[in-house]
C-alpha cells in the first residue's frame, strides 16, 4: 500500500441487485440467492452460508468481449461467424477470457459539466464536438491506448432503473472520432454507450457505435459505469484498472474498474 500511499481510489462499479437497470435484451439481469444458511442443529459450532449467483454477462458494470456484435455476420477482424466459432458454449474466438488486463491512462470527458446539465437524457446524442469541447476546456488530450470514458450524469440515478433508462447516449460520429484516436476502450455511465431505440441514417443500424468500435476498430465498450464521485473531484486523468473475467467464450463480463489518481492528477475545483 506504500507506493498508493499519495493516491485516490474511485470505485467504478455499480452496486449489483435485483430489479437493476438492464438493457431489454439482456434481461433478466441479475439474480441472487442463498441455499445454504447459518442455523443450530449442524452438529458443531461452525455453521456456513453461501448462494447461487444467476447473472447474464451484460448485467450492471460490465465490459463487451468482441464477439459481442457482428456486422454482416463478420466479428472483429474479418473473422465469419459459423457454427464451429459460435457454438452452445459460446465463442471458440474473441470470448472475453482473451481480453487482456487494461491498466492504462484513463481520460475522463464530462459531458454533462459541458453541456450544463445534471444529466443527458435521451433525444440528443452526445456529438464529436462536444468530446472535443470537453477534452479542451478540462486541458486533456486524448491518446493511442487511453481508456475513455464518458459521464452523461446518469450514473447518480442507478437505484432508479425507469429513469436510468432514459439516458441519453454517443452518436456515431463521436465513436468514429475516438475510434480515430486509437484508444483501447470506452466506457459511459449509461445502459448501452449509443443512444438506444435510434437507427443511424449512415449505417442503417441500431447501436452503430457498437459496430465501429467493437466490430470495425476491436474497441472494447464498459457499460453502466459509475462516475459521480471521479467527475464531482475534477479527476479528469487517472490510472485506469479493469479486469475481465476469464469466461471462456464469453461475449461479455462484470467488472469491477478503478481510477487511481495521484495528486498530479486531481483537477482544481
Amino acid at each position: 500500500m506504500h507506493i498508493l500511499s499519495n493516491a485516490r481510489i474511485y470505485d467504478l462499479e455499480q452496486p449489483r441487485y435485483f430489479g437493476a437497470p438492464i438493457y431489454p435484451s439482456h434481461a433478466p439481469g441479475y439474480f441472487y440467492t442463498l441455499h445454504r444458511h447459518h442455523e443450530r442443529g449442524m452438529g458443531e459450532t461452525r455453521t456456513s452460508a453461501s448462494g447461487f449467483l444467476y447473472t447474464t454477462e451484460h448485467a450492471g458494470t460490465h465490459i463487451d468481449a468482441l464477439c459481442h456484435q457482428a456486422e454482416d455476420l463478420r466479428l472483429y477482424g474479418g473473422r465469419e461467424v459459423n457454427a464451429s466459432m459460435q457454438t452452445p458454449f459460446g465463442f471458440t474466438e474473441l470470448g472475453v477470457e482473451t481480453i487482456a488486463p487494461l491498466i492504462t491512462r484513463g481520460v475522463l470527458l464530462d459531458i454533462a459539466r459541458q453541456r450544463g446539465v445534471e444529466r443527458i437524457g435521451a433525444g440528443n446524442p452526445i456529438k464529436r464536438a462536444e468530446l472535443e469541447a470537453a477534452a479542451q476546456n478540462q486541458g486533456v488530450a486524448i491518446g493511442e491506448g487511453d481508456v475513455v470514458l464518458l459521464r452523461t450524469g446518469n450514473g447518480a440515478l442507478w437505484q432508479d432503473p425507469t429513469l436510468y433508462l432514459q439516458a441519453g447516449g454517443v452518436s456515431a460520429d463521436a465513436s468514429s472520432w475516438l475510434a480515430s484516436k486509437g484508444v483501447s476502450a470506452v466506457g459511459a455511465d449509461n445502459v448501452a454507450w449509443d443512444e438506444v431505440g435510434v437507427v443511424d441514417a449512415d449505417l442503417k443500424v441500431t447501436l452503430p457505435g457498437h459496430v465501429i468500435l467493437l466490430v470495425r476498430n476491436g474497441i472494447y465498450i464498459i457499460e453502466n459505469l459509475l462516475l459521480e464521485e471521479l467527475a464531482g473531484d475534477h479527476c479528469y486523468e487517472f490510472t485506469f484498472i479493469c479486469l475481465p473475467l476469464k469466461l471462456r467464450g464469453a461475449t461479455g463480463s462484470p467488472v469491477r474498474p478503478v481510477a487511481i489518481a495521484s495528486e498530479g492528477y486531481i483537477g482544481v475545483k
